[in-house]
């Protein structure tokens, strides 16, 4: 068993698309449309991994996850963690685009660890292990 597709609910799939792949970095793997109401089965993938794990840019059609959503930003809970190799690099390299972050690199034992926004409703973690 292998993981092959994981998701993040977004509030606007092409909003998300421009963060996930100008300013995380990943990679449009898949942009099919589905349905009649304009949602698509968008992925990305690392730009280092093409084949690896797809992220699914999933839209919000079910409206308990506005609520789960919501909760988890309310939380400072991060919706997802991506690996980086220099957390402080990326920090400053995202900054420079625009992005907003809840915190700055923290050393956390064995992790150093930041958290930003995603434009879309959620947060996210950059992790680098030591």
């Amino acid at each position: 068993m292998r993981l092959s597709v994981m998701s993040v609910m977004v509030n606007d799939q092409a909003r998300a698309l421009k963060f996930y792949t100008e300013v995380l970095g990943f990679v449009l793997k898949v942009d099919v449309p589905v349905g009649a109401g304009g949602d698509r089965w968008l992925t990305v993938v690392s730009p280092d991994a093409q084949e690896g794990t797809q992220l699914l840019l999933e839209p919000m059609g079910f409206p308990p996850s506005r609520v789960y959503q919501k909760a988890l930003f309310d939380a400072g809970i991060p919706a997802a963690s991506f690996g980086v190799d220099d957390c402080q690099a990326e920090y400053e390299r995202m900054v420079k685009l625009g992005a907003v972050f809840k915190s700055k690199p923290a050393n956390m034992g064995p992790v150093t660890v930041a958290v930003l926004e995603d434009t879309c409703g959620n947060l996210i973690q950059i992790a680098q292990m030591m």
